[in-house]
């Protein structure tokens, strides 16, 4: 049978404990795979003697070196089935030796046995005399697992410990290093330094404290510390970014799309972020770097990220802890994806926020008025552009200073180079979405008619401006209207084939979860549904009705 989730069992010898992860193998459980791997010092890969290195093998040896597990032990099995024939072996080990290399494996012991018949399982067999290594057991029971862990303090703040006015600590597990009363210590990402003037672990007061002990740490000045903060030591601080490239394994069905907000976990600390791109897609079986505008169910890529606020981090190469991260779904909150850090876009530390004396509040002010976008999204015919449309006309009469962005408009310019693929819509939105954003900070009432069909994508463009300020109005329309209303013929071609991908037809479209308006414009007239949306924004505040009639 096929493997699928990850048994867990426990066992322990004279000389060590152990806990086994049993991993499955096959392709489609990939995620599974790399779930019992990421917490191992050591792996086993077997191999069948009658087989040799098979896809499957190297699949899991990459994915092994991926995680960062350095010590493998190759267990080649059913040495009996070829007769324990010393050359089988020989061939299978120069095999794997260069494939570890190729892969940057510390170790790759390979050991030949027959489960089957306890050869070289917990003791030597005689029937392999020339082999002269060890049992597997007897290499389990003597290999030293290479930590990912450096030897500076580092401690994610798990509490701010303030019981009276007179004690303000810091609680944690002392995740590397040592630290002492005296010590010059960093909370990152402010970078703010100051001593440690008290240690208290387990309830007694000490002057020092190393790697997994809880710990309570107070310091003499009363620098900005919160829930999530890096402690370092100030001589040996980590680097801290915004943007880094990341190997990244997708355990979601929904695919990974660059631009599309996720919430990304790495310690203590949860962030918005986006892949803003992938550089390549890795062929797990062979290794080969393909080129991929997203990646599905099981993929792995090498992708550039991007996180709304800096966070310290380490290459997961030197420290598992702080260069490992999930991807959390927005709308779901299930783990969409796990990623190991390779490095910070250096570009990220020299990119700044200009200060702009003049803020939206000043544009606004002179402007009489408060800025707001109002998004519609629906089928293509709905009634978008037409209400979007008068809108902005009865806007205008009343003096309000609006811009609209329109769908079919922007791909005549800004994105003119995007087609109509699920990765090129989710673009074309994240840009126009941008746009608004700039507008918006304008002082403009922004209006934005697209069709949107991804509901991620809208949260995305509601994610970049203030709470409240982001009306997104759902123009309902049934589909059988939508067709015969067809006022650009799109309908008639996509359903004869002409025009694939089209929404409603061969691409779905999602409705809004929880929009600020739902309007039927098979129900209601255009008239009608723009005052709506007049009242809407004057009982806001937004706009005054009695202003210019």
């Amino acid at each position: 049978g096929i493997t699928i989730d990850v048994a867990y069992r426990f066992f322990d010898t004279a000389k060590r404990k152990f806990i086994v992860a049993d991993c499955p193998g096959h392709e489609q459980y990939t995620r599974n795979m790399a779930t019992g791997a990421s917490t191992a010092d050591v792996a086993v890969v077997l191999v069948d003697a009658r087989k040799g290195l098979l896809t499957q093998t190297r699949r899991h040896s990459y994915i092994v070196s991926l995680l960062g597990i350095r010590e493998v032990i190759v267990a080649v099995n059913k040495m009996d089935l070829v007769g324990y024939d010393e050359a089988v072996f020989r061939g299978i080990a120069d095999d794997y030796a260069e494939l570890a290399a190729r892969l940057g494996l510390a170790s790759a012991q390979c050991i030949p046995l027959s489960a089957l018949r306890g050869d070289n399982v917990m003791q030597a067999s005689p029937a392999m005399a020339w082999y002269q290594g060890p049992h597997l057991l007897g290499a389990l029971e003597s290999i030293q697992p290479q930590r990912h862990r450096p030897d500076a303090l580092r401690m994610a703040v798990q509490w701010v410990c303030r019981p009276n006015q007179d004690f303000r600590g810091f609680a944690g597990q002392v995740h590397a290093g040592t630290v002492s009363v005296g010590q010059q210590l960093a909370a990152l990402p402010s970078g703010r330094s100051s001593r440690v003037s008290r240690i208290v672990c387990r309830g007694a007061d000490v002057e020092q404290a190393g790697s997994g002990e809880p710990v309570v740490i107070a310091l003499e000045d009363e620098i900005d510390v919160s829930r999530g903060d890096l402690l370092v030591d100030a001589r040996h601080p980590v680097e801290v970014t915004d943007q880094f490239a990341a190997h990244v394994l997708w355990m979601t069905d929904a695919p990974l799309l660059p631009g599309r907000p996720y919430w990304l976990k790495l310690g203590n600390r949860t962030v918005g972020a986006s892949v803003t791109e992938i550089k390549h897609q890795v062929d797990v079986n062979t290794q080969a770097e393909l080129a991929a505008k997203h990646l599905e169910l099981n993929g792995v890529g090498l992708c550039n990220l991007s996180l709304d606020a800096p966070l310290p981090f380490a290459p997961y190469r030197d420290d598992a802890q702080l260069g490992s991260f999930i991807l959390i779904d927005r709308q779901t909150h299930a783990t969409a994806g796990a990623g190991v850090v390779e490095f910070a876009l250096r570009r990220a530390a020299n990119i700044h926020w200009q200060h702009l004396d003049l803020d939206r509040r000043a544009r606004a002010a002179a402007k009489h008025q408060q800025p707001r976008c109002v998004w519609f999204t629906g089928l293509s015919g709905s009634g978008k552009s037409t209400l979007a449309n008068l809108l902005d006309k009865r806007l205008h009469a009343r003096g309000q200073h609006t811009y609209v962005l329109d769908g079919d408009n922007v791909r005549h310019g800004l994105n003119g180079d995007l087609g109509f693929s699920d990765e090129d819509r989710q673009e074309n939105i994240r840009r126009v979405a941008e746009v608004a954003k700039l507008a918006f900070d304008h002082g403009d009432l922004v209006i934005c008619t697209f069709i949107s069909p991804f509901q991620s994508d809208r949260d995305f463009a509601r994610s970049l401006l203030p709470e409240g300020d982001f009306y997104e109005v759902f123009v309902k329309c049934d589909l059988e209207v939508c067709k015969r209303r067809d006022p650009k013929g799109l309908y008639q071609k996509a359903l004869s084939g002409e025009i694939p991908q089209f929404t409603g037809i061969s691409s779905p479209y999602e409705e809004p979860t929880q929009p600020e308006l739902v309007v039927e414009t098979d129900v209601r007239s255009a008239e009608e549904i723009v005052a709506q949306i007049l009242e809407q924004l004057a009982k806001d505040g937004v706009i005054q009705l009695q202003f210019g009639g």
